[in-house]
């Protein structure tokens, strides 16, 4: 079985000051992400490339997608192993390494899930993010390792 799945973006550069990307420092970084039917997301790059800290960045997205493939992948093992989840918290961390010539790439992410069980097996529960790590389709897409620091609490 060989199914694709389409998704599409669009993206709107909001950073024009007048004199477009005439030197680094003068457009901004602002920009806005839609997709139909959803809410935007409104964009910039990180404070530390000249963004603006109170818009969503790139790098910030992406450990966001891992963290949201990570759980959508878990509830789905857990329901499918007879796991009853009641909550799920996760407070992720990524490193990302400049190189030399101002690109850079991601080393690393961590998730570390928190996630309260009302029935089903403690110790299973907690294996089974190997299995939700294997299913999600965002951590099988990069290049660098994920990790998982999870626990499970009963309810």
């Amino acid at each position: 079985m060989n199914l694709e799945h389409h998704f599409s973006v669009d993206l709107e550069w909001l950073g024009n000051r007048g004199s477009g990307t005439s030197d680094y420092r003068a457009y901004g970084r602002d920009h806005v992400v839609r997709a139909e039917g959803k809410d935007d997301i409104v964009g910039s790059s990180a404070p530390a490339f000249r963004g603006d800290a109170d818009r969503w960045n790139p790098e910030e997205l992406l450990i966001a997608a891992l963290v949201q493939c990570h759980l959508l992948s878990y509830l789905h093992v857990a329901a499918t192993n007879g796991v009853v989840v009641t909550a799920y918290t996760d407070a992720a961390v990524g490193t990302m390494a400049q190189t030399a010539n101002g690109g850079g790439h991601f080393t690393s992410v961590t998730l570390r899930p928190v996630v309260t069980i009302s029935s089903g097996d403690p110790e299973l529960a907690l294996r089974l993010h190997e299995e939700a790590s294997e299913q999600c389709f965002i951590a099988s897409s990069v290049n660098f390792p994920v990790g998982h620091e999870p626990r499970i609490l009963l309810a």
